[in-house]
């Protein structure tokens, strides 16, 4: 049931976006505004983020609507791979949100130098993942997230303000608790795997 209503919330969200973008009405524009945001209020019903949080994203976008996109980046050396701890205490993957400059390949190698404080290489993409239907929870947009393989180069953590360590893990050491909402353990034993294929096929939703 939940994931019902969450279909029907994005739907309304995607709905009222499109129509803010393209009418001219003064009177509709704020009827669509109203719409979007009683799917924000919807969300709110039965997600465990707060409302403001949710408005934030289902009421700040322009133009038609797509999915966003962020990236994990598998950092694997001497058989282990890096994972952050995050200032909650999980531990995740190093990523985030692709920003407006950068692609799948530039955004893997920052988000690992600002959470780990590492240059690693890109070197291809292990996967294409639909959030919604890999991590457990309903995150109120659509999020595709790229996994991406990387070659560590240099560096050592240094701190910063998302996270608060980090360390190199191997498949059957993994810490607890994960970020099961950014990278779950089936994710991360996936990226040994696809490190060790040198013919590794691209999963993707």
């Amino acid at each position: 049931m939940p994931e019902k209503w969450i279909a029907w919330a994005k739907e309304l969200q995607d709905l009222s976006q499109c129509a803010l973008a393209y009418c001219k009405d003064r009177f509709d524009i704020e009827r669509f505004k109203r719409v979007r945001e009683i799917s924000a209020e919807m969300a709110a019903e039965i997600s465990d983020q707060p409302l403001e949080e949710i408005k934030a994203t289902f009421c700040a976008g322009t133009g038609y609507q797509t999915p966003k996109m962020d990236t994990r980046s598998a950092v694997i050396r001497d058989g282990k791979i890096l994972l952050v701890q995050e200032t909650s205490g999980c531990w995740a993957l190093p990523g985030g949100w692709v920003d407006y400059d950068h692609t799948i390949r530039t955004n893997a190698a920052k988000e690992v130098l600002e959470e780990a404080g590492m240059e690693v290489e890109p070197l291809r993409v292990i996967a294409l993942f639909d959030h919604n239907k890999r991590n457990g929870t309903y995150y109120p947009s659509n999020v595709c997230s790229a996994f991406v393989l990387c070659k560590y180069i240099s560096g050592s953590f240094r701190p910063n303000l998302e996270t608060v360590a980090c360390g190199f893990f191997g498949p059957d050491e993994l810490p607890a608790p994960l970020a099961e909402g950014k990278s779950n353990r089936e994710q991360i034993l996936l990226c040994f795997q696809a490190a060790e294929d040198e013919n590794w096929a691209i999963i993707f939703d």
